[in-house]
């Protein structure tokens, strides 16, 4: 006699990956196993990332505090600290749907603060209530 199947845990969330499609768009892993292969690899591309937006951070600083560095060295690196930038929203973006809103965030934000939606990225952000 065979026996139906029941499904007895929550279905998978989508998780953000950390790099685009080739053309550009959000990639996605619907998983189970936070454990998996491309989960881990996730992890490590998320943490080659942020490691990257800390040493491109670093360089940027030297750069910008002498006054005498060329035009080509500043622009260059506006445009690895926009690289990063990029990636670590895609990051915190990531970890952010991971965590989960709880239900009573629209209670809690008339009385701390204004809630916006970055139509960028997609994050929702919190500022604080000027008075």
């Amino acid at each position: 006699m065979e026996q139906a199947r029941s499904n007895t845990h929550a279905p998978a969330s989508a998780r953000l990956l950390p790099w685009p499609t080739p053309e550009g768009k959000p990639c996605y892993l619907v998983t189970d196993n936070n454990g998996s292969y491309l989960s881990r690899l996730a992890d490590d591309q998320e943490a080659a990332q942020l490691t990257t937006a800390t040493d491109v951070l670093v360089s940027a600083r030297e750069v910008l505090d002498d006054l005498m560095s060329p035009y080509t060295e500043v622009r260059y690196v506006g445009i690895r600290l926009a690289e990063c930038l990029t990636d670590a929203l895609r990051v915190a973006e990531s970890r952010g749907m991971r965590l989960g809103v709880p239900d009573d965030e629209d209670d809690h934000e008339g009385t701390h603060g204004q809630a916006t939606q970055n139509t960028a990225t997609g994050l929702r952000l919190k500022s604080p209530r000027v008075e």
